[in-house]
């Protein structure tokens, strides 16, 4: 691999949501302010996806008191904390610009109503890290420089006590009134 390429995987994350355009979501960031750390959450509809790799990013659309406000993630970022699934809309373009000149109800996607809402995650790392694995096993491997003929031999015994048991009568139990 590139030394490029290298440092990028380093920075992906292991799992990341199956987004699509039309969804909406709810984005949980994390904000700092100071020493103070917390999570703000982020809701509207995915208007674009773009990008590849660590630059990849998504656009979510949401209409706040009157006023339209968009927000572009960085999916790989580690501000961002988790990406729900609300609800899967129903898009046949790539890029839902339009949505900006609409008002009201019609800002909205069709829902897809045969689709379950699932928070379904892509794994990125594990495939990679499975590749490394194979050039690393295919390597010759080294004798080590100093051979060691001793062997040592332990041996473990269990011992189990065996402890009477006593029976406890129970006494009749008497009705009260």
């Amino acid at each position: 691999m590139d030394i490029i390429k290298s440092i990028e995987h380093e920075q992906l994350k292991n799992k990341v949501p199956d987004l699509h355009v039309g969804d909406t979501v709810r984005v949980h960031q994390r904000i700092k302010e100071g020493n103070r750390e917390r999570i703000q959450v982020f809701e509207g509809i995915i208007i674009k996806k773009q990008g590849g790799g660590v630059n990849s990013t998504f656009t979510v659309r949401r209409v706040a008191y009157g006023v339209g406000v968009e927000k572009t993630f960085l999916l790989h970022s580690p501000m961002v904390e988790k990406v729900e699934l609300v609800r899967v809309g129903k898009a046949r373009r790539a890029k839902l610009y339009y949505l900006r000149d609409r008002v009201g109800k019609a800002a909205k996607t069709k829902e897809n109503l045969g689709v379950r809402i699932e928070n379904k995650e892509i794994t990125l790392k594990e495939d990679l890290a499975a590749e490394q694995e194979a050039e690393v096993s295919a390597a010759p491997e080294e004798v080590p420089a100093v051979e060691t003929t001793e062997v040592v031999e332990q041996e473990v015994v269990d011992t189990v006590k065996e402890e009477a048991v006593e029976t406890v009568k129970e006494a009749p139990k008497t009705e009260e009134k």
